[in-house]
């Protein structure tokens, strides 16, 4: 009987109202950061036991202690230093991190949460981290010489945090990419960066990449030294199959079956129908059923309710098939 289907999440999740007023009372001075770091660690219990609760098979803490996937580790790592509020797009404004000298890991930067939130489950935890590549493509810079030589400091620094997680007993270690798919001509550069990112790592690794122009990179995307590509499929209606078919897919793959994008809940069937159109051309045992990408964007309830309708697609096309987790 073959074994694969297993159910997982790209990494963060909500923040439930009280938490986010929570933060924004902390960054006024309202809040001292013990209480907040109270609050934080209470809800991330909550995240964790309604991950059980629901199913999953491999759990996240759900970054619920993260502002940014960028900024929470620049304001952690000296060489770097945190903009005035930069606009987005309409009237969204983030503070973006500027590379101001030579970027090192001094401190731990997710290790004591990620042993919080493994101690708390038997299940296994993700440790989450954001990759070279990404890092620097989101940040402005202004002391390295070139993209590359920024890169690859930060590829340094990075692999000193995954070294501690797997050292604290971390047996998942994604690294997000999620620019890669942004500038196909630094396609290298990444494969680079991450190879040292990931240097002595013995770890399940896994890299989480959004939807870009997957014409130009790939298959060579596949040249990523990781054992895991965590890939949109639901919100590009499951086109990369049609190249997968041309050109296989020799890694596993973290394969998305719901649409982070839009409020609406998937319907049990259309996830099915998505998981079995993967099997036509993908093994069971390479496919880790998951989001297209993070769930923050969500209200806490609708993102539960995608994952339940998930993990329910996910049993029957397990029982359907034969197959075990």
């Amino acid at each position: 009987m073959p074994r694969g289907l297993w159910t997982t999440t790209v990494g963060s999740f909500p923040k439930p109202p009280h938490l986010e007023k929570a933060r924004q009372q902390f960054a006024r001075g309202e809040l001292t950061a013990d209480r907040l770091a109270e609050m934080e660690r209470e809800e991330t219990i909550g995240v964790i036991r309604r991950q059980e609760a629901i199913g999953l098979d491999l759990l996240v803490d759900g970054e619920l202690y993260r502002g940014d996937m960028t900024t929470y580790f620049a304001e952690l790592t000296p060489g770097y230093a945190i903009s005035n509020p930069v606009r987005s797009y309409g009237n969204r404004y983030y503070r973006k991190p500027v590379a101001v000298g030579p970027i090192r890991r001094t401190k731990e930067w997710t290790v004591e949460w990620w042993k919080f939130a493994q101690a708390q489950t038997k299940l296994p935890i993700k440790g989450m981290l954001t990759g070279p590549y990404t890092m620097m493509d989101w940040s402005f810079n202004e002391h390295y010489p070139s993209r590359e030589a920024m890169t690859m400091d930060l590829a340094a620094a990075i692999n000193d945090e995954a070294l501690a997680l797997q050292e604290a007993g971390a047996k998942y270690i994604q690294i997000d990419e999620p620019a890669i798919s942004v500038r196909p001509e630094e396609l290298p550069l990444a494969v680079k960066a991450f190879a040292r990112a990931t240097q002595g790592i013995k770890a399940k690794t896994i890299t989480h990449i959004c939807y870009g122009d997957f014409d130009v990179i790939y298959p060579a995307l596949l040249d990523l030294p990781v054992d895991q590509i965590d890939l949109e499929l639901a919100n590009s209606r499951y086109d990369l199959l049609d190249r997968f078919r041309v050109n296989a897919f020799t890694k596993e793959i973290g394969y998305g079956v719901l649409d982070v994008h839009t409020h609406r809940v998937e319907t049990k069937e259309e996830i099915k129908e998505g998981i079995l159109r993967g099997l036509e051309v993908l093994k069971p045992e390479q496919m880790y059923i998951d989001p297209d990408c993070g769930l923050k964007t969500r209200t806490v309830e609708e993102a539960f309710a995608k994952l339940e309708a998930m993990v329910a697609a996910v049993r029957e096309v397990r029982a359907e098939k034969g197959i075990t987790a």
